[in-house]
This record gives C-alpha cells, sequence and structure tokens, in this order.
C-alpha cells in the first residue's frame, strides 16, 4: 500500500507588475503536495474563490466566449424581439380591439406572464451558459424538447428571410426618379388598374374596404409585380423561382452569414445598426406623419378608448397572443443569447430592460402607422377603418402607396424599407443563432468548425426559401404560408409543455438558488408565484383559445385545399418527433431498475451520483410543492 502525506499550503499571488500589465486577476490558490512511498512527488492545483466571487454551475468551467460588451447582448435582444410584427400586426390590433382599451389586457399579460418568461430564459440560458438542446441537462429525458425548439426556428427562417428578400426588393425599386406603384400603365398592371385620385368612398360603395381594392397601381404592383399572382393557377402549381427575388435572397443570406460567422462577437457589432436603425426611422416618419392632413384624426382613431371591447373574449386572446409572439419567448434564442453573458451578469434588469422597451416600440410604432392611415383616409373621404390593415397588406401596399404621393418620394420609400430590411435582418439573425449555438454546443465537431457550419445552415435556409419565391407564391407564400401557420401552434404547445416541466420538475426554489449563485440575490416571490402558477395557467389559456378559434387558411378569396393543411401540420409536428423519440432513447440507453432509469431521466446530470445513494429529490412531495 502506497503510505501518502499531503500538506496543504494556501498563499495569495502578489499583484506584481507583470500580472498588472496582463491583467491577472488576483486568486487564492490551494496545492496540493502528494508524497507517496517511493519518493516520487505529484502536485495539483485548484482555484479557490475569493471574496465576492461567484462561481458557476457544475461542468462550467469551459472557456466560453462572451460578448464583448454589455450593450451587444442587450442590442441583440431588443433587435430580435422588436420585429416586423411591432410595426405591421400590434397598431392594428389595437386600433381594432378598443384602441387604448387594448391596452389594459396587453399590460396585464406582459406583467403577470411576458416578463416572468423572458426573465426565465435569460436566467436559464446564463446559469447553464448552454443552447437549447444541451440546456436541458437539467432533466436529460426532454432534451427533445430542445431540438424541437431548434427545428421550430430553422423552419421559421425558411419564410421570413423570403420577407425579408420584399423589403429589400423594394428597396432597391424605390432608388427611381418615380416609384413604381405610382401609376397605372406598367407591364404587370392589369386593364382594371384604376388611378388612387379617382377612388373616394362613393365608388367603394357599402361593405367596401380600401385597404382590400386590388385594383390600385400599389396592391397591383404587389401581387403582380413582385408576386406574380395573377400567373398563380393554385397552391398545387409552384412554378420557378423568380430570379429578381432569388438575387435580393441571396444577398440577405450573405448578410446573414457575415453578421454571424464570428458568433456573438460579429454579430454584437451588426445590432448597433440593425437594432437601433428602426427607432431613427420610426420617429423621422412619425414627424413627417404629424405634419400631413388628417394625420390627427388617425391618431386619434388608434387611441380611441372602447371599454365594452373588452367584453370580448377574442381581445384577451389577441392580446396574451401578441405578448407571447412579440417577445419572442419559446424560440431558444433568448437562450443562447444569455449564455454568452458573463455568470454574474444582472439578467433580471435585463429582462425587465428589454421586454419593456419592446412594447413601448409596439405602441410608438401606431402612431407612425396611424398618422399615415389618418392621410390616406383624408385623402380618399373614406373612414380609417377602410384603409386600417395589418401583415404586408399594411407594410407593401398602403403605407408605400402614401408614401409615394408625398414629396421627395424616393428618399421616405427608401427610409421605410430599410427599417423594414433591419427590422427583419436581426430578427432573423437571432432565430438563427438559436440554431447554431444549439447544435454547436452539443456536437464539438461543429463547434470546432462553426464558421462552415454557419454557412451550412445559412445556404440551406436558401435552398428551402426559393420554394417561397416562385412565380406562382401566395401569401408566405404557397409551402411557407401552410407550413408557418401550424408551426406557429407547435411551438406553442411545446413551450406550454416546456414551461411546466421545467418549472414544476426543476422546481422554483432550486431556480431560484441558481439566480442567487449568479446576481446575489433570489428572486421575490411575485416572480417566483409567476413561475409557478400564472405563466403555466396563462400559456395554457393561450393555447386554448388559439385552438378553438383557429381556422382553415385562406389568401383574400383563395381557400387553401385540405390537402395542404395536412401537408402544413405533417411539417410542423415533424419537429415534435423529436420530443418521444429522444425520451425512449434516454430511457433505453440508461443502466438500472426501470425506477432507476426513471430517477436518472428525470435527475440534472450533475446530480446523477445522488441517484446511485438513492437519494432522488423528484420523488418527493417537497420538492414538487416548494415554491
Amino acid at each position: 500500500k502506497l503510505e501518502r502525506k499531503c500538506s496543504i499550503i494556501k498563499y495569495h499571488l502578489s499583484s506584481v507588475a507583470p500580472l498588472k500589465q496582463c491583467n491577472v486577476e488576483k486568486k487564492e490558490v490551494e496545492l496540493i503536495l502528494v508524497k507517496d512511498q517511493n519518493g516520487v512527488q505529484y502536485t495539483s492545483s485548484t482555484i479557490i474563490p475569493t471574496p465576492g466571487h461567484r462561481a458557476g454551475p457544475p461542468g462550467s468551467e469551459d472557456e466560453r466566449e462572451t460578448w464583448g460588451k454589455k450593450i451587444d447582448f442587450l442590442l441583440s435582444v431588443i433587435g430580435f424581439a422588436v420585429d416586423l410584427a411591432n410595426v405591421w400586426r400590434f397598431p392594428y390590433l389595437c386600433y381594432k380591439n378598443g384602441g387604448g382599451a387594448f391596452l389594459i389586457p396587453y399590460i396585464l399579460f406582459l406583467v403577470i406572464a411576458g416578463m416572468p418568461l423572458f426573465y426565465m430564459e435569460l436566467a436559464l440560458g446564463q446559469y447553464n451558459r448552454e443552447g437549447a438542446a444541451t440546456v436541458w441537462k437539467i432533466c436529460p429525458v426532454f432534451k427533445g424538447v430542445g431540438y424541437t425548439v431548434i427545428i421550430i426556428a430553422l423552419y421559421v427562417g425558411f419564410y421570413y428571410n423570403v420577407i425579408i428578400a420584399w423589403s429589400l426588393y423594394y428597396l432597391f425599386s424605390s432608388m427611381t426618379s418615380e416609384l413604381p406603384w405610382l401609376r397605372c400603365g406598367n407591364s404587370w398592371n392589369s386593364p382594371n388598374c384604376t388611378d388612387p385620385k379617382t377612388i373616394n368612398g362613393s365608388v367603394l360603395g357599402n361593405g367596401t374596404s380600401y385597404a382590400k381594392y386590388k385594383i390600385t397601381p400599389a396592391a397591383e404592383y404587389y401581387e403582380r409585380g413582385v408576386l406574380h399572382l395573377h400567373q398563380s393557377k393554385g397552391i398545387q402549381d409552384l412554378g420557378l423561382p423568380r430570379w429578381e427575388l432569388t438575387l435580393c435572397l441571396v444577398v440577405v443570406v450573405f448578410i446573414l452569414y457575415f453578421s454571424l460567422w464570428k458568433g456573438v462577437k460579429s454579430s454584437g457589432k451588426v445590432v448597433y445598426i440593425t437594432a437601433t436603425m428602426p427607432y431613427v426611422v420610426l420617429f423621422v416618419l412619425l414627424i413627417r406623419g404629424i405634419t400631413l392632413p388628417g394625420s390627427m384624426e388617425g391618431i386619434k382613431a388608434y387611441l380611441h378608448i372602447d371599454f365594452k371591447r373588452l367584453n370580448n373574449l377574442e381581445v384577451w386572446i389577441d392580446a396574451a397572443t401578441q405578448i407571447f409572439y412579440s417577445l419572442g419567448a419559446g424560440f431558444g434564442v433568448l437562450i443562447a443569447f444569455a449564455s454568452y453573458n458573463k455568470f454574474d451578469n444582472n439578467c433580471y434588469r435585463d429582462a425587465l430592460l428589454t421586454s419593456t422597451v419592446n412594447c413601448v416600440t409596439s405602441f410608438f410604432s401606431g402612431f407612425a402607422i396611424f398618422s399615415v392611415l389618418g392621410y390616406m383616409a383624408y385623402k380618399h373621404g373614406v373612414r380609417i377603418e377602410d384603409v386600417a390593415t395589418e401583415g404586408a397588406g399594411l407594410v407593401f401596399i398602403i403605407y408605400p402607396e402614401a408614401i409615394s404621393t408625398l414629396p421627395g418620394s424616393t428618399f421616405w420609400a427608401i427610409v421605410f424599407f430599410i427599417m423594414l430590411l433591419t427590422l427583419g435582418i436581426d430578427s432573423s439573425m437571432g432565430g438563427m443563432e438559436a440554431v447554431i449555438t444549439g447544435l454547436t454546443d452539443d456536437f464539438k465537431i461543429l463547434k470546432r468548425n462553426r464558421k462552415l457550419f454557419t454557412f451550412a445552415t445559412a445556404f440551406g435556409t436558401f435552398l428551402v426559401a426559393l420554394l417561397c419565391i416562385t412565380n406562382v407564391s401566395i401569401k408566405f407564400h404557397n409551402l411557407c404560408m401552410f407550413i408557418s401557420f401550424p408551426l406557429s401552434f407547435t411551438l406553442l404547445y411545446l413551450f406550454v409543455g416546456g414551461n411546466i416541466i421545467l418549472i414544476c420538475h426543476f422546481s422554483v426554489d432550486r431556480f431560484s438558488e441558481d439566480i442567487e449563485r449568479m446576481m446575489g440575490f433570489k428572486p421575490g416571490l411575485y416572480w417566483r408565484l409567476c413561475w409557478k402558477f400564472v405563466s403555466p395557467a396563462f400559456l395554457l389559456f393561450v393555447v386554448i383559445a388559439s385552438t378553438l378559434t383557429s381556422s382553415g387558411l385562406k389568401y383574400d378569396e383563395y381557400v387553401f385545399p385540405n390537402w395542404s393543411n395536412l401537408v402544413g401540420w405533417g411539417v410542423a409536428m415533424s419537429s415534435m418527433l423529436f420530443v418521444p423519440f429522444y425520451a425512449m432513447y434516454k430511457f433505453f440507453s440508461l443502466p438500472g431498475t426501470f425506477k432507476e432509469r426513471i430517477a436518472y431521466c428525470i435527475t440534472p446530470e450533475h446530480e446523477h451520483h445522488l441517484v446511485a445513494q438513492g437519494n432522488v429529490r423528484q420523488f418527493t412531495l417537497k420538492h414538487w410543492l416548494a415554491i
């Protein structure tokens, strides 16, 4: 037997000049000298945390890239959360759901669900320093949830990049002395194309909305000049990709690649432009908008208060879904971004700040939108409701038409579409980063070849997106629309399940202890109650309400055939297969009895030694009831 004698020597590294120059932090070091019988000595050392130092979680000792500056992270999160929906969806939802009254359920859901979920994802990513897949080491059997989130983020990128390509196409088309959607008589116009100056309330007739009037130059440019909908025979006829949109898509993919190829060191600098530019443009558009005749009527319509609308369940559903999708929870993006934070970063303050900025931006954008809609209503002698719309119809038809009538229309068009381009770019960057971080953290070979993998991801999204820019595309378009629609439900179902699993399994008290290790204080009782009860109930409400109110897909008068709905749901549900398949794989690959396998499956990986000792806290009632 070896006879060992150990002596422990503790000392502090002195602050000598070379250490100061290298900016080396002083740490207490424990040296253990081990002497065996034959006189050969071995030495080992461990770093002992100095007072005030907060150590990372088990397994976090590996070097991980971090944001260059704190502002890089904040702008990245804001840029991802503030997307096209803040401009083309929220203002219209607010207007149609009671104006100022809509802010009541909207702010309520923000406080009781939006902010807690936002905070939870940031804390989860920052503490574990892992992407959406490997973060599930806290409950290994549900790692398939992480893979599903990654796949959904990838699917969404397929059609979201197409919308950015449309914006880029419009931007290039705006660089002319006269905007191409100003007049009829172009090659893409139909014989029925009507000069907007001749369209007023008497021409439209009862029950006809100007926003749905499809024979204006702006509407025909979008549907016939850009998308070529007039060549469509239906969903079954895809045709070939249009070369103009293909080139725009290539440019978008290159922008995304060179923004992400070096990780957060490169993307953190790109957002200085993409995250701030929309605010500059919105402010400029608002100043110009309020100088137009009729703008005040538009703003009054936007802010009018109708408390009776709150009796309608649809208003509450719209507020809940807008909060959920607008903040971007559930895509794995917040987890990925936060994983590059320093371990002791105050993610609580970040969550409050960024989620508030996102919602304030939505409200502020409504003034820039409705000031122009008021001008459009005044110009055509119609009501605000006749020109108010949402989605692509707002940003590619109504708003461009209004801009085309202004002095210096080329300048205003370029500014507007630059805003749309930047709104889309940083949101798409977030989705791709979730995919890249999630998979590179799981597969080290991908991390070693990040640049190549980033290129492969960007190129893959480009190939699939080609299906969405065919000569006969419809809405998001063809495959993209009826795949993306059920994807939103899949994401919602997944996030509800994942949230309940995370909070109920991992327990709020343990999660709070992890946050205390990072920031030095535990979350308050309010946050713990929201995580344990309120947020899961909110998500369950959104799922049930969205399911009950969902209907078949259609684009104007075109109704998608049943088989296309089945294909869409099939593609969306394909991402969900990772959940049961990985759970079965994990269960059968573990050793031990049935009970031991269950214990290993639901116990965090760094606590697996407790399973061998028979100490499984997940099998106790105290664990499930703890707050």
